[in-house]
């Protein structure tokens, strides 16, 4: 049978806190003109940081890259105490853009800290969220990022042991790895509330409700979004053959041979005009009907820092 319907993941794409991360940079823009600093991508999405480039942004890793006085914004994925020191000391007017959720962990590793507790963090080594998060303590976070590394770990001490997660990985992952973790350190403080984020959840159980309805999966998402590598993944998993992409240049049209129902999402960091494009392209090549399936409506909204609410002086 020829490709008939495409049905679309619900919620699929920008969460919350991308939303505020790319309101932040658009406000400074606004309201101080080009340039910007960022430091690293706002997002991890390569149409969102082209077309914030184009209007006055300029994405650093360095500070040293920025002028004194400069307006400099922190990333979406949050960054170590040693940047933010860093980034006072050269005088720079600072927004902070990190994701209230990645804050909510730096603040508990930041108490807990004070009462004496050693740390596992779960995630994946080289994420700037999980060096962000590492570098809130000079010392005292063990980095998880499989089971293996339960069994391998020495903390100094297990009395006081809490562990974290990065807050965009896949939700069954995590939970594996933090079943072996209770198994070794029974002891162990979990967080109050799982870390990893309320749209990291929905989406993938989205994913999980539709993978089994369609024949193929696309994920719009930039290869270096770890959120949207984990949707990709879990739809493998589930046996669904599954692509991410970028932008709808990059789908192929054998992945369509013999289909005749596609999902479609997107990572929390893929905007909804991808998502049109690429679904536009998949009409062309021969979907005729497009459903969209039930699911949870989020209403999460997370207020701007002070200096750029409407009608705030900086």
């Amino acid at each position: 049978m020829p490709l008939q319907e495409v049905v679309l993941a619900e919620p699929r794409g920008f969460c919350a806190g991308v939303d505020r991360a790319i309101e932040i940079v658009e406000r400074a823009l606004r309201k101080f003109g080009a340039p910007i600093y960022v430091r690293h991508e706002i997002v991890h999405n390569t149409y969102v940081v082209n077309d914030l480039k184009a209007r006055g942004a300029v994405f650093i890793e360095d500070l040293a890259e920025v002028p004194p006085g400069a307006t400099l914004v922190f990333s979406a994925h949050g960054v170590s105490r040693a940047v933010q020191q860093e980034a006072r000391a050269r005088g720079f007017q600072i927004f902070d853009a990190t994701c209230p959720l990645v804050s909510k962990v730096h603040v508990e590793v930041a108490k807990l800290a004070q009462e004496g507790y050693e740390f596992l963090m779960i995630g994946h080594k080289g994420h700037p969220e999980v060096e962000g998060t590492m570098g809130q303590l000079d010392h005292g976070i063990h980095l998880i990022e499989d089971v293996d590394d339960v069994a391998r770990v020495q903390p100094a001490q297990t009395d006081k042991l809490a562990v974290v997660t990065q807050t965009t990985l896949s939700v069954d992952d995590a939970a594996h790895i933090l079943a072996a973790v209770r198994a070794r350190f029974p002891q162990v403080r979990e967080p109050k509330q799982q870390d990893i984020c309320y749209a990291t959840q929905n989406r993938q159980d989205a994913v999980k409700l539709l993978s089994p309805q369609v024949d193929v999966l696309i994920v719009v998402g930039s290869p270096t979004s770890s959120n949207s590598n984990r949707l990709r993944e879990l739809a493998a998993k589930l046996g669904t053959p599954a692509y991410m992409v970028d932008s709808a240049a990059e789908l192929q049209s054998a992945w369509f041979e013999g289909v005749t129902r596609v999902g479609l999402t997107a990572g929390a960091s893929a905007p909804e005009v991808l998502v049109q494009q690429v679904l536009e392209r998949i009409k062309a090549l021969g979907a005729t009907a497009v459903r969209r399936m039930e699911g949870v409506q989020e209403t999460v909204k997370f207020p701007l820092p002070k200096g750029l609410r409407l009608g705030e002086a900086a």
